[in-house]
């Protein structure tokens, strides 16, 4: 299991998912107002790919599935 939490993207990745997570936070946070569930939805989803940024982690490439950064 541990090789499963190893850091597993380099720096563009790292920046390309922290722009992601930003977008989808300022999105999520917007969208509140209108839809909840879709707000949150955008929040959650935004907190997860700054999560992958900081750690250097990526849910994807854990799980085999090849990425393009």
């Amino acid at each position: 299991m541990s090789n499963f939490f190893q850091p597993n993207i380099k720096r563009q990745g790292r920046i390309a998912r922290g722009v992601i997570g930003t977008l989808c936070l300022i999105a999520g946070i917007v969208l509140v107002d209108y839809k909840l569930w879709l707000g949150l939805v955008f929040v959650v989803a935004g907190l997860f790919a700054i999560y992958e940024a900081l750690a250097g982690w990526c849910l994807a490439r854990a799980c085999g599935i090849k990425t393009k950064f």
